[in-house]
């Protein structure tokens, strides 16, 4: 086990003060987005070592069966399957989605056989992998999963009192479910003429008033205001408003359009950078394959709390890529002794904890990280909170239900 240096990453969404706080830092006045902490070739976190520091992904391709193990070795190659991040948004994210493993594999071969470059910036596929997520929220946490159904769509749209969306909801109130989201997701993101701006003036008047959906229209309003012209404030209000409390999750799966709003979390992710935006954003955007990559669906959307197995508080999730729990440890309990056939990395959200391993202590403060290979044994002690990134090595989750959920709260049509 060894202490990591990770890199804060900026991006014009991001929280000027949340990350400083959290890390006891003075804000420089730049947006500080995300913590990366992992082994991504863009940004990997450095291992602290007498002799010198030396980047994870380097450490990692040394000798990938002794810092693996051999089953993730098998199963995912000599890379490490996830990214972790703490995430701290002042603005809503670009409105996207991610493709299933068959999807990736696919468009990443055309792109290659098509020539072009991997760095791209109209590139859609970078790799051949799928990019599952989680999100768990470290304070209030606001953002967009899934679709609403049509009929919550319908009723959402004609509260906005604009006859210009009367054909809309026609459609969304007429039509079968994935053929009414399909075709009115589709006419949103090619819109005619002064229809963004005449839903963003409606969203800016019905924001402040009683009324079902008053919720919902502050969080609309807040897209709308960071993004002005943008058709994927149309897009968005398609989707379901999720508001989630401290240490409630979400898992994002393949197909599924999202984009978080405002506030600090943790997130993890299968190691991929496959996005494909659907509005929120200036980067590429490619509407044909996004559109057969969206699932026209509204499932309910399940906030996800952890499941204790002894002192850790595991978050389900259907994939292997990665298994992400929550470990609080106080003074005077006994000590939560963490054990691993798979590389895992710790990160301190709260108070201070002390990581014992065979190499020795880790002291770690918010925000503080520290990696350990596979087969090694991690005690943890102190006052305070963390959270461990690891790759499931045991039954598939897919085997297994979104235990300890509950359903999104949804305003009535």
């Amino acid at each position: 086990m060894e202490p990591l240096v990770s890199t804060v990453r900026s991006y014009a969404w991001g929280s000027t003060t949340a990350l400083p706080g959290l890390l006891g830092t003075a804000p420089d006045g730049r947006p500080q987005a995300e913590l990366w902490t992992g082994a991504h070739p863009g940004a990997p976190s450095l291992v602290r070592r007498p002799d010198g520091d030396l980047p994870l992904d380097a450490v990692i391709e040394a000798a990938p069966a002794a810092e693996l193990g051999e089953q993730v070795l098998r199963r995912f190659g000599p890379r490490l399957p996830f990214l972790l991040k703490l995430l701290a948004a002042d603005a809503p994210l670009s409105l996207q989605v991610h493709p299933d493993l068959a999807q990736a594999a696919v468009g990443f071969r055309i792109e290659n056989a098509a020539g072009v470059a991997l760095d791209a910036p109209h590139r859609s596929y970078r790799d051949d992998n799928h990019k599952p997520e989680m999100v768990v929220a470290l304070g209030e946490f606001e953002g967009l999963c899934g679709f609403r159904t049509p009929s919550e769509c319908a009723g959402l749209l004609a509260a906005l009192g604009l006859g210009e969306l009367a054909p809309y909801c026609q459609a969304l109130r007429t039509r079968p479910e994935e053929e009414a989201l399909r075709a009115v997701f589709s006419a949103f993101l090619a819109p005619p003429p002064g229809l963004v701006a005449a839903v963003s003036a409606a969203v800016a008047r019905v924001a402040w008033r009683d009324g079902p959906y008053r919720k919902d229209f502050t969080i609309y309003d807040s897209v709308a205001r960071a993004y002005p012209g943008d058709a994927g404030l149309l897009a968005a209000l398609m989707l379901r408003t999720v508001r989630l409390a401290p240490g409630e999750a979400l898992f994002l799966g393949a197909g599924v359009p999202h984009a978080y709003v405002r506030g600090l979390a943790v997130e993890i992710m299968a190691a991929s950078d496959n996005v494909l935006r659907c509005g929120l954003t200036s980067k590429h955007m490619d509407t044909a394959e996004l559109l057969r990559v969206v699932r026209f669906a509204a499932p309910p959307v399940r906030v996800l709390t952890p499941t204790a197995y002894g002192a850790e508080e595991v978050y389900p999730a259907p994939v292997d890529d990665f298994r992400l729990s929550r470990v609080r440890a106080a003074e005077g309990d006994p000590a939560v002794v963490l054990e691993a056939g798979a590389p895992q990395i710790l990160v301190c959200t709260s108070g201070q904890v002390r990581l014992v391993g065979p190499q020795g202590v880790v002291q770690l403060r918010p925000g503080g990280s520290a990696y350990a290979p596979a087969g090694e044994r991690v005690t943890v002690e102190g006052d305070g909170e963390l959270y461990r990134a690891t790759v499931d090595t045991g039954a598939p989750w897919g085997q297994r239900p979104l235990t300890g959920s509950r359903a999104a709260e949804s305003s009535i049509a």
